[in-house]
């Protein structure tokens, strides 16, 4: 059924793609094939998505703030994954026009992320699972995610409700912006221990986006505020590569995630597109450098000569991101080539009897439940491939 589907969707976007390249058509294709397939395969009977597929009954979620564990089977994902559907139909939608993406969006993917929304507490927020399951924590960076969607399907739609909640949700995540440390976002806001570069990094991204959009010179502003803040206290002056946070006591967690570097690298290239000021370029340059010698490491399993990225699938895509945004101002395609390259790779070699993947592409780990989001930014990586 899956090859069915598949070849369906090949003959749709070789037929329908007017004035793509035959490689960009296969591109288009895998992202529609792996969108119909997560929805498919992933589907609850209250327009929600589950964690994995199968469902796993011992789900262990670790992601969560404080060390917090929970486990067992899960009625429903929790937003970080869910909230990668949304990334997915927008950048479809963005690089196809296809109103099918817009539908699926409008239709399915949000009105189930609105289950999520939380306006127990103000500032109102997507919290981290749906909220008619309780109070749960809210993570400025879940926020920020979707907000950085809203803005670019705005772009698309020109629809003021989606700009509007794109401000809204700048709005929450500021309020997690406090002077310890000398500024910064906290991660959590029940957990207020310390400020992560994955709640800072992306902020800036917004606010160059909300700049764009609204022209209110606040947003671009606190942009190149909150960038400086996370250069001068997350950054490691050796590689250029964003460490992971910074407790209020001054201790640096010194984990190395891609997505993190990929944030930051896009934030610099923003900013020099709108200040002219080449530091930031340079800024972006070193890390994406920095990034392809850390990160793009890992021995492929079929050929050893092959180096893979070896940080987990999501997070090599938020990393594609700042490649990508790079590439178009300095045109330097290795980064892109690359990541494009590895992802290709893995899809072709190492997707499963359902047509998933897991978040290795090296091909050594093989995992039985599969990850939505492993699965869902795959659909966003290959669009904006």
């Amino acid at each position: 059924m899956r090859n069915i589907c598949f070849a369906a969707c090949m003959l749709f976007c070789l037929t329908s793609a007017v004035g793509k390249t035959p490689g960009n058509a296969r591109y288009l294709s895998i992202a529609d094939s792996i969108l119909y397939n997560v929805l498919n395969l992933y589907q609850t009977n209250d327009g929600l998505l589950t964690e994995t597929y199968p469902v796993n009954p011992d789900q262990k979620i670790t992601y969560l703030a404080g060390g917090t564990q929970q486990n067992g089977t899960l009625k429903a994902s929790f937003l970080w994954p869910y909230s990668g559907m949304m990334s997915g139909c927008v950048a479809l939608y963005k690089a196809t026009g296809n109103k099918k993406y817009k539908k699926i969006l409008e239709k399915r993917i949000l009105p189930g992320m609105e289950q999520y929304w939380d306006e127990s507490r103000l500032p109102a927020c997507y919290q981290s699972y749906p909220a008619k399951y309780g109070q749960h924590g809210r993570y400025y960076d879940d926020n920020i995610w979707i907000a950085l969607d809203y803005c670019d399907y705005y772009q698309l739609t020109h629809k003021p409700a989606y700009l509007k909640k794109a401000v809204a949700l700048y709005q929450y995540i500021y309020s997690g912006w406090s002077d310890e440390m000398g500024g910064g976002i906290f991660w959590c806001e029940q957990q207020k221990e310390a400020k992560h570069t994955c709640s800072n990094a992306p902020s800036t991204v917004l606010g160059v986006k909300l700049y764009r959009l609204t022209k209110d010179a606040r947003y671009l502003e606190k942009a190149k505020e909150t960038y400086a803040w996370t250069k001068k206290h997350l950054c490691d002056p050796d590689d250029h590569l964003y460490w992971d946070n910074i407790n209020l006591k001054g201790d640096i967690s010194k984990d190395k995630y891609a997505y993190n570097s990929g944030q930051m690298i896009q934030a610099g290239v923003l900013l020099y597109e709108e200040t002219g000021d080449k530091q930031y370029l340079r800024d972006a340059q070193q890390t994406a450098a920095g990034t392809d010698a850390f990160f793009r490491t890992k021995a492929d399993k079929k050929d050893p000569a092959v180096k893979v990225h070896k940080d987990m699938a999501w997070f090599n895509v938020i990393l594609f991101r700042g490649l990508k945004a790079l590439y178009k101002v300095d045109k330097n395609p290795m980064y892109v080539d690359a990541m494009a390259d590895n992802a290709v790779h893995a899809w072709e070699s190492y997707r499963d009897e359902n047509g998933l993947l897991g978040r290795d592409w090296s091909g050594h780990n093989e995992e039985q439940y599969k990850w939505l989001l492993d699965n869902a930014c795959l659909i966003e990586l290959f669009a904006e491939i």
